[in-house]
């Protein structure tokens, strides 16, 4: 096909994310970045929020050479504040940091424009609208005066905005130079992620739905219509899911032109001489953690379950992660078997335990129980924290004779935690088992990450990758044996999705280790298949579209 030939020159890559760790889409252009840079052959440019200005980003090297003679007339010229460097990232791509502050000033002509020249209502904006748009607004400003500056006219021109965060820009880039072909991903609809989040049933009355109507209900019309209009209005729209892109076509009214599948890369994998060491090192400090924590002698082959992610209880399946763990219990079946579930999700936290610090620090044994053994950390809102009132409601107290603890890890492990000092894919690689079974997932980078370090994985069909393995793995949704059970959901089977897992746990530990081995290797080896060297083809192929328009 023609169109599949025509390359960029320059692409411009546009997220609230860039060198700024948020989520989900942090690793998507952190871990793209290497390939893309090799594969599309352009001058490949990320622009990001500046939110460091005057402090030291550990995820950005400025250059005080690299464009500087535009960087002064963007500054003297165009009133524009830019930093530019390079990303510390594999690739360490060039970045644009922007100082959006200044276009504050001018919010009001920039809303009325919006709506004067593309329809996008601001008048319900509230939270992080307004920053997201100055944001974007800037961004594309940015992009213009670089184009005026530094590119000749015959030059092909991306600029791919990523989430509702920088749509404004890209209709303003699209309006001010039409000779610039314009991207944009929604990596989750506004909508989609509401309804869901206020424990409404998206799927059941799926076809029901209507955008407009639903935005007006849950007050998120603003982030609604920048979205909508983006979706529609620029050159080539694409999601990262078949699952976020039937969410399009109902909710924005407009079918994307790509699904944009979410890759990785495997760069923080240790090799095979590394691998035992590190799983070994992991091992042993959730388990002293855990036994320090539960006044408990946690064996070696004590079973490590885990799940990981934002704290979003249901959306994630938090819920049903504590459900199946409760089913486990009392099916009673692996009653012989010490099993320890691992909820590392950051909430509220307040500071690391000092009593458990300092206990972590002698090197007794302490049997003496300890106060609330269920968190590693204390949180601002203990009362009122969703997951240690589930667990509380649960009965599960840790008590040294409880064959099946659980612990709430819940904060950033970043290695400077004052508990664990580990990052989390430095413990990642040490579980056993990790389940990830999402409500409302449009990729799910959590369980791909899992199967990548070996560490068999349960994910769910709501989840675009569970939809990936499902369409390359005969039978992924019936046993563990390919490395990732995706095991069905839908609005009405919560409990029985919760006995299944449950049932996955109890044939993992029946597992003799030979089998387990095998199910490693096949984790590995699936994870391997969804590396960005396989997917960035479908990145390239919507910057082709954009062009052809």
């Amino acid at each position: 096909m023609g169109s599949t030939k025509r390359r960029a020159d320059f692409i411009f890559s546009v997220s609230w994310e860039v060198s700024n760790k948020v989520g989900g889409i942090y690793t998507v252009l952190s871990t793209q970045a290497k390939t893309l840079k090799e594969t599309s052959g352009a001058t490949l440019v990320y622009i990001g929020p500046d939110l460091w200005k005057g402090k030291d980003n550990p995820l950005f090297e400025e250059d005080d050479l690299l464009y500087a003679d535009w960087q002064n007339r963007a500054w003297e010229i165009d009133g524009l504040s830019v930093r530019i460097g390079h990303w510390l990232i594999p690739g360490k791509p060039i970045v644009f940091l922007v100082d959006f502050m200044p276009f504050f000033a001018m919010k009001d002509w920039i809303y009325s424009r919006a709506w004067e020249l593309f329809r996008v209502d601001s008048l319900h904006a509230y939270g992080d609208y307004d920053e997201a748009s100055m944001f974007s607004y800037a961004a594309a400003m940015v992009v213009r005066s670089f184009l005026n500056y530094n590119v000749n006219t015959n030059d092909k021109v991306i600029y791919h905005a990523h989430e509702w965060m920088t749509g404004m820009g890209a209709l303003f880039i699209k309006h001010f130079e039409p000779r610039v072909s314009t991207v944009f991903t929604t990596h989750a609809t506004s909508v989609g992620r509401s309804i869901c989040g206020n424990n409404k049933n998206l799927y059941e009355f799926f076809d029901g739905y209507n955008g407009d109507q639903m935005a007006a209900e849950l007050n998120i019309e603003s982030k609604h219509s920048i979205e909508k209009q983006t979706a529609h209005r620029v050159d080539c729209f694409t999601t990262v899911s078949d699952i976020t892109a039937r969410e399009c076509t109902q909710l924005l009214e407009r079918t994307p032109d790509v699904i944009t599948v979410n890759g990785f890369e495997d760069s923080f994998v240790p090799g095979p001489e590394e691998f035992d060491v590190a799983r070994k090192a992991a091992r042993k400090r959730i388990l002293s953690v855990a036994g320090k924590l539960t006044s408990s002698n946690m064996k070696d082959d004590t079973v490590i379950i885990g799940i990981g992610g934002r704290y979003e209880f249901r959306n994630k399946g938090i819920d049903l992660f504590l459900e199946s763990m409760r089913c486990l219990r009392d099916r009673g079946k692996t009653s012989d078997r010490q099993i320890l579930a691992l909820i590392q999700v950051p909430g509220w936290v307040l500071e690391p335990r000092k009593d458990l610090y300092d206990r972590l620090k002698l090197r007794s044994h302490s049997v003496k129980p300890m106060p609330v053994p269920v968190t590693t950390h204390w949180l601002h809102n203990m009362s009122q924290d969703k997951i240690l009132s589930t667990l509380s409601a649960m009965g599960f107290r840790n008590k040294s004779r409880d064959n099946i603890k659980i612990v709430f890890v819940p904060c950033y492990l970043d290695g400077n935690d004052g508990i664990f000092d580990m990052t989390y894919y430095e413990l990642l690689i040490g579980q056993d088992l990790a389940i990830y079974p999402s409500y409302y997932e449009p990729w799910g980078y959590t369980p791909l990450e899992s199967a990548a370090f070996k560490v068999p994985t349960i994910t769910s069909d709501l989840a675009g990758f569970g939809i990936w393995v499902n369409s390359v793995v005969k039978d992924a949704d019936s046993n563990l044996l390919n490395g990732v059970h995706v095991i069905h959901r839908d609005d009405s089977n919560y409990f029985q999705a919760a006995q299944d897992i449950a049932l996955t746990v109890e044939e993992w530990v029946a597992m003799d280790e030979e089998t387990k081995m095998k199910v490693r290797e096949s984790a590995g080896a699936l994870a391997r298949r969804a590396l960005w060297k396989n997917f960035i083809e479908y990145y390239l192929k919507a910057y082709s579209i954009a062009l052809e328009k």
